[in-house]
């Protein structure tokens, strides 16, 4: 089931994917700054209606955002392969902390839109990713606990 939320009137179109990255002290005082903080920190969001309703917002351009409704997306980590890594298995997400910021991977492997000591389960071994340092780097999808 979708949840309602906001995002800024200048990117506000179906099928916009965003991470939330968690609440602002900003958003303190807003009157709509539950639908907002409704969302889970470090989850991808996909945008799957735009509703009516419009509420200033001094964090987005242009002052204003919109309503709409949006629908959690598959969850990916990255990490290292081995033995306890399978299907079904509990893992708790941890950084991988490499200091490689060129890689295509640093967001994922660094859990930098995420939480870290997070519970998951690996709901599918996914392919093995290019690794500059030479790792046996798996992308994992899960679904938190």
């Amino acid at each position: 089931m979708g949840k309602v939320s906001f995002v800024g009137k200048e990117i506000a179109r179906e099928g916009l994917e965003f991470v939330f990255a968690g609440p602002l002290q900003e958003c303190s005082g807003c009157k709509v700054k539950n639908a907002c903080f409704s969302l889970e920190p470090g989850r991808s969001y996909r945008v799957t209606r735009l509703r009516e309703k419009k509420n200033p917002c001094n964090i987005f351009l242009g002052g204003e955002a919109v309503a709409v409704d949006v629908e959690e997306m598959d969850q990916y980590v990255n990490t290292n392969y081995g033995v306890s890594v399978q299907e079904g298995s509990i893992i708790t997400t941890a950084s991988m902390k490499c200091d490689n910021y060129a890689c295509r991977n640093i967001e994922t492997c660094n859990l930098m839109f995420m939480r870290e000591g997070v519970r998951a389960r690996i709901l599918s071994v996914e392919e093995k990713l290019d690794c500059p340092k030479g790792y046996d780097i798996r992308r994992l999808k899960v679904a938190y606990k």
